[in-house]
């Protein structure tokens, strides 16, 4: 019986029973599999092979050994490797050392943990927040570059809400994103808007540098950020930090409300809760070990 063509990304230089497992023993089964599965990605199986061989050795490995234990010719290796290193999982450690892993995995997984307990450890403050004001509140924190909305509770059902995609690169149309953005080291949040642009989605939105900056410096003088119709046409955003034990900003909250209720006395009504509920989360963040 003819076997199936191999996933696209590339012919194979060894048959997928070449590949070893972590005691060097041949891989007859899973990665036979995975290589017919039309879902496997050829470049990721190998990368992710070479992270577990470095795992499993207690000292740097040369070039060599890499493409030996994989099974790989050392040019593929290299340039896997090469990738690995450009992003921060592998460390070269001379020329006549070889390569390791960097702490970068631990670091994630501990900052993913960190993560949900945050999620946790806010959401009661949230929800309520959420029903003293009858809106939708949400809980966001930069990653890299990328904006990410990790709550979001209760809301006006008939309130459109801009897409989550979207605004993973439009921090700087949003509460959320503006109080973090404000607190961030000046090269840091260059580098930020330089990675997304400042993109108009609404004729509101702030698109000029200049008067981004300015933006900021209000975010600061004020204590609360906020998205006026700049992300989404009819509909206002509040938000205001969240800072732990040494006074960083780790995360930010926010409430959304239709256009239509935004009068002088409904914004700060929303504004005072929202600082007050990130403040006294802010207060407990200080003391916690969440």
């Amino acid at each position: 019986m003819t076997k199936p063509p191999h996933a696209s990304g590339g012919t194979a230089a060894h048959s997928a029973d070449a590949y070893r497992r972590l005691d060097g023993t041949p891989v007859t089964g899973w990665l036979a599999n995975t290589e017919k599965s039309s879902r496997s990605i050829q470049s990721v199986e190998r990368a992710l092979l070479l992270v577990e061989i470095m795992a499993a050795s207690s000292e740097p490995l040369p070039l060599q050994d890499l493409a030996r234990r994989s099974d790989l010719n050392t040019s593929t290796c290299h340039h896997l490797v090469a990738t690995l290193v450009g992003r921060g999982y592998v460390l070269h450690a001379g020329r006549n050392r070889g390569y390791m892993l960097s702490s970068k995995l631990r670091e994630l997984t501990e900052l993913g943990s960190k993560e949900v307990d945050l999620i946790d450890f806010v959401r009661p403050d949230l929800a309520a927040l959420s029903e003293r004001l009858c809106e939708g509140v949400q809980m966001a924190v930069l990653r890299d570059s990328a904006l990410l909305t990790q709550l979001r509770l209760g809301g006006d059902p008939d309130l459109k809400e801009p897409d989550e995609v979207k605004k993973m690169t439009a921090s700087h149309a949003t509460a959320t994103g503006k109080a973090i953005l404000a607190w961030l080291p000046e090269a840091e949040m260059a580098r930020v808007i330089s990675e997304n642009g400042l993109v108009a989605f609404t004729d509101k939105t702030i698109t000029s540098l200049s008067g981004f900056i300015e933006e900021l410096r209000h975010v600061r003088r004020n204590g609360f950020s906020v998205d006026n119709e700049e992300l989404q046409d009819g509909v206002i955003c509040c938000g205001a930090a969240l800072r732990d034990e040494k006074g960083a900003v780790i995360a930010s909250i926010s409430a959304s409300y239709a256009a239509r209720k935004n009068s002088e006395a409904y914004r700060s009504h929303v504004i005072r809760d929202v600082v007050k509920c990130a403040r006294a989360l802010s207060d407990r963040l200080r003391v916690s070990r969440f």
